[in-house]
């Protein structure tokens, strides 16, 4: 199934989005066993996202291939020494401390780790990250840090059947994406769209989408 499912997406999944940047899938690993990452990866999968950092751990040595490891979950400061030198790109970076700790510990490494700003796009509770009218203040604090290079944003889009608001919203990341880019440069990557609603975060402008479901079923936990 799994080989089955990657297969059918990198055919579905368009190579460029409409501004014609090349569109990358990584593989959200959440719950997944070490041999069905592994499978993934033998199909196709060339980026893995993990959501805890005990998982990226527990999993590192034994995922084969020359595979990118992301960091896509809810990042606990006194945790970023497991990630440091390991992660390709951290995708969640959700508040200003947050940056503030990993710069510090990059340095100490003598690293620089690339990294996502977190937009709460759809204003929710229950999810980090800057809201719109926070993210120009962010951005200039975070870019000033030291050894990190900012390379974009993320977003998760609201659970919602409205198609109107989330395309809205999407397209919105889109805007804000191209307007601090214009400002501070370096971008490459907006993270947007998972199972749900990849299809429509791409037509609005995501090059980066993150799927779980969709590559390994849905999860038991």
């Amino acid at each position: 199934m799994i080989t089955e499912n990657v297969k059918r997406l990198l055919e579905e999944i368009p190579a460029t989005n409409p501004q014609g940047e090349r569109v990358r899938l990584v593989a959200a690993v959440k719950t997944q066993t070490v041999e069905a990452i592994n499978e993934a990866v033998a199909a196709g999968i060339t980026d893995i996202g993990d959501n805890h950092v005990q998982e990226f751990r527990d999993k590192y040595a034994g995922i084969t291939g020359d595979v990118r490891r992301h960091f896509i979950g809810h990042l606990q400061t006194n945790k970023i020494k497991y990630l440091l030198g390991k992660c390709f790109l951290y995708h969640s970076i959700d508040r200003l401390n947050l940056a503030e700790e990993l710069s510090k510990k990059s340095a100490e490494r003598g690293i620089t780790s690339d990294i996502l700003v977190q937009v709460n796009a759809g204003n929710e509770e229950t999810k980090g990250g800057f809201a719109f009218e926070e993210l120009g203040g962010a951005l200039e604090q975070i870019t000033a840090l030291p050894a990190l290079r900012v390379k974009g944003l993320m977003a998760m889009l609201p659970f919602s059947d409205d198609q109107i608001l989330l395309r809205e919203l999407a397209a919105r990341m889109r805007g804000e994406y191209d307007r601090f880019n214009a400002l501070f440069g370096g971008f490459e990557y907006l993270s947007m769209g998972m199972s749900g609603d990849w299809k429509l975060c791409v037509e609005c402008g995501s090059n980066l989408i993150r799927l779980g479901t969709s590559i390994f079923g849905k999860r038991s936990a």
